[in-house]
């Protein structure tokens, strides 16, 4: 027997829907007893995207079966703003931010890493092992497969809307309100290994003659041993986390 209910996705969840479902109520009809979560993305919504669900005015969590009739109103993740007296539908909150990054999101990584966030990245991950480093790690996925964050083990997702690296870790940034949270030029950029300051005389004839004349601190990795110091181009990246702090 085919049942009906109203349901509908505020703010950035309209992203995944059609748009004559976008940002207003519309029928779903269904049959059996399907749980919220099945209902949700069987319309293309990942739940890692959604933090709250309510069903007649209450919060509940992915497990509850919906009802006929039932009016539901489901929103995205909330970063900033306090709903701690509500029904969370994700584990407690990550701690310390980590990402994993899917095999197009090179650029992003690097990206990430200048801010100072830990972020793994290859070019050769599938699907799996970067769910499974997830879970183990308790990484955000990032990524632009929606299928990746319907996996049923992912709990911290995100699908970026852009295909632009810049306007991407500007949407990472705001979504996951990180504005606070930058460490710039503590992790390798080509490694994701911790950046350390190391004295000039221990690097020294790895430097090439201008270098060494000009400069006097310098800075290593500790996993790829990459050398660092602060010339032109960390006055060109300096600039650019400027203007990321700008909400």
């Amino acid at each position: 027997m085919s049942k009906t209910l109203h349901i509908r996705f505020y703010e950035e969840l309209n992203d995944f829907l059609p748009e004559h479902k976008k940002k207003v109520p519309f029928a779903h009809i269904f049959q059996g007893a399907p749980s919220i979560k099945d209902v949700i993305e069987s319309l293309g919504v990942p739940h890692t995207e959604i933090d709250l669900i309510l069903i007649n005015g209450k919060s509940v969590n992915f497990n509850h079966h919906p009802n006929h009739g039932d009016k539901i109103s489901v929103y995205p993740v909330f970063e900033s703003f306090d709903i701690s007296e509500i029904l969370h539908l994700r584990p407690e909150p990550l701690r310390v931010i980590r990402f994993i990054l899917d095999v197009h999101l090179g650029k992003l990584a690097r990206y990430l890493r200048m801010l100072g966030f830990d972020s793994a990245y290859e070019n050769d991950f599938d699907d799996e092992e970067i769910i499974e480093r997830a879970v183990k790690e308790r990484r955000v996925i990032l990524t632009r497969d929606i299928g990746i964050l319907r996996n049923g083990k992912v709990t911290h997702g995100l699908w970026l809307r852009s295909q632009d690296t810049k306007e991407q870790i500007r949407e990472v940034i705001y979504r996951l309100d990180l504005y606070s949270q930058f460490k710039p030029f503590n992790r390798c950029m080509n490694c994701n290994g911790k950046i350390l300051k190391i004295e000039k005389q221990h690097v020294v004839d790895y430097l090439k003659p201008g270098t060494r004349k000009f400069f006097h601190s310098f800075y290593q990795c500790e996993d790829c041993k990459k050398v660092f110091w602060k010339g032109s181009h960390y006055e060109k990246m300096v600039k650019m986390i400027d203007e990321l702090k700008v909400k």
